[in-house]
């Protein structure tokens, strides 16, 4: 395996759209991997990128489009940078609240095990994994971008 160093990888840009809906995630997902594959991706960052994006796409459906019998477009854009991924995602559904991301703090783990919550993860992972996360409303179009660091191997 040689690691590439130059600062100029070869370029790739991974663009597609889905509409929201229960497999939402999952065919995003789908297209997504199947773009990167080029890259052959170690698995760890692979999961990563998984789970920051089930998340993503996940709360979109959830909260942009909360009612399923009005869905929208989901538009992906994922673009090969020096040190990672910077992936972008847009929809014209309802906008963040107070037009930010959330902070995303852990919920409270220490409460007894019937306590636990269910939910309330998801912009702690996200903001685990995922740098420079930005979000704009911009009309009727909402964009959430961010950077996920991965590693680039070729074969030697």
């Amino acid at each position: 395996e040689i690691v590439l160093m130059s600062s100029q990888p070869a370029t790739l840009c991974v663009t597609f759209s889905v509409i929201s809906g229960v497999f939402a995630a999952r065919k995003a997902l789908s297209k997504l991997l199947d773009g990167l594959a080029p890259l052959n991706l170690a698995s760890d960052d692979t999961d990563s990128i998984k789970m920051v994006l089930a998340e993503v796409l996940n709360n979109i459906v959830e909260h942009a489009y909360p009612n399923p019998q009005t869905p929208g477009p989901i538009g992906v854009q994922c673009t090969l940078v020096d040190n990672g991924l910077y992936i972008a995602l847009t929809d014209t559904g309802l906008p963040m609240p107070n037009d930010e991301s959330p902070i995303g703090n852990a919920p409270n783990t220490d409460v007894q095990f019937v306590d636990l919550p269910e939910g309330g993860f998801g912009w702690f992972l996200i903001k685990m994994f995922a740098q420079d996360i930005t979000y704009k409303r911009s009309g009727d179009i909402n964009t959430l971008s961010f950077h996920l660091p991965i590693r680039l191997t070729i074969s030697a």
